[in-house]
């Protein structure tokens, strides 16, 4: 058995929030009925706020963001039996990085990947160069706000709309991975929906810094909902009494401005790593939850590691760095311990040396879930 790890010193996701007192009592005293056949009560009120959030005509609950953004595609192509499309997303999302394989394997999707900027948008002109060879062909394109690869940038909603607008200009299916939007819309100050917008679809999580234990849902007409639906129970998706799911994520959907609190301490996490010497930082220019710092002279797996070691978890990742995600378990108590043991870290590696491509793990790093880390 995996030693304990105190919730204050693992930052390896925000996902590891644990449902509190409220939450619990929530999904003792939910009014069910069965999902399946659309009356359960809770449920219907869990889409209906989220629809409404997003301000898109409907949602539907799945037990992950993974089956929400298996769904959107696989439904965007039209009925049963229509062909599976071609999704363009960047080659750093969580969708060509960790879901790419479920989404050939059981949906029959082939995934083009796309270069990203900096800030995690795609480069248009790659992008453009890609729908331009797809034609005839159902093509959906995906962007991921916030970006998990660029330190959880926060993309505004012009950058959404120039996405959107240029998969329009080819016809292709727009699909938003907001797993964290909301940690977008809170940094950047303004609503869901707004970010939303440009968006045909969009996947929404409440297991992640909103801290319900389960669920994701994915947005967009009732067209494409009610398709999602169907598909939804041939991959065997298909929920019960799920008001016992549900009311817990209608108490987080309560705390999206909490999320903010989050955004500070990643914020303190990050000021007290700039001081280590011989510790880079990825500097995203709309910050949100996660902090990604690498050790030069360390890969990222041996960083994580050494940090294991003095008692702080932390996510590897291929692009050579670390992954530091706050939540609302963490506080500056478990930041002045990150720094310091990131100092007794770095402290430890006599010479500095640039990390290069060598020291850095591949594609196929390892992580203990498909679903996102």
């Amino acid at each position: 058995m995996a030693p304990a790890v105190s919730p204050r010193l693992d930052f390896r996701s925000d996902t590891r929030t644990v449902p509190d007192a409220r939450m619990r009592a929530a999904a003792a005293a939910a009014e069910v009925g069965d999902d399946v056949y659309g009356d359960d009560p809770t449920v219907a009120l869990l889409e209906e706020r989220v629809a409404a959030l997003l301000g898109t005509e409907a949602a539907l609950l799945t037990p992950t963001g993974t089956m929400a953004n298996l769904l959107a595609p696989l439904a965007a192509s039209g009925p049963p039996g229509s062909p599976a499309p071609r999704l363009i997303a960047g080659a750093d999302t969580h969708m060509a990085f960790l879901e790419a394989e479920g989404l050939r394997r059981f949906g029959g999707v082939e995934l083009l990947p796309v270069e990203q900027r900096p800030d995690g948008l795609p480069d248009l002109d790659a992008l453009a160069a890609l729908l331009s060879t797809a034609a005839g062909t159902p093509t959906v394109v995906c962007l991921e706000n916030t970006s998990m690869m660029r330190s959880g940038n926060a993309l505004d909603a012009a950058a959404t709309r120039a996405v959107a607008a240029l998969a329009h200009r080819y016809g292709a299916h727009f699909h938003l991975d907001g797993a964290r939007l909301a940690n977008a819309a809170v940094a950047l100050g303004v609503p869901l929906a707004e970010l939303a917008e440009p968006a045909d679809t969009v996947t929404f999580s409440v297991s992640k810094g909103l801290g319900a234990p389960v669920g994701g849902l994915l947005c967009g007409s009732r067209d494409h909902v009610a398709r999602a639906r169907e598909l939804r129970g041939r991959l065997g998706g298909s929920l019960h009494q799920a008001g016992v799911v549900a009311a817990p994520a209608l108490v987080a959907l309560d705390r999206l401005p909490e999320l903010a609190a989050d955004h500070e301490t990643a914020a303190s996490l990050a000021s007290g790593f700039a001081s280590v010497p011989g510790v880079e930082l990825m500097r995203p220019p709309r910050p949100t939850n996660m902090v990604m710092a690498r050790i030069a002279g360390l890969t990222p797996g041996e960083c994580a590691d050494r940090l294991a070691g003095q008692g702080v978890r932390v996510l590897p990742l291929p692009n050579g760095f670390v992954r530091f995600v706050t939540h609302r378990a963490h506080d500056m108590i478990g930041v002045r311990e990150a720094v310091r043991a990131l100092a007794a870290v770095a402290a430890t590696v006599s010479v500095a040396r640039p990390t290069t491509d060598g020291d850095r793990p591949g594609r196929g790093l390892s992580l203990t879930s498909m679903e996102e880390p």
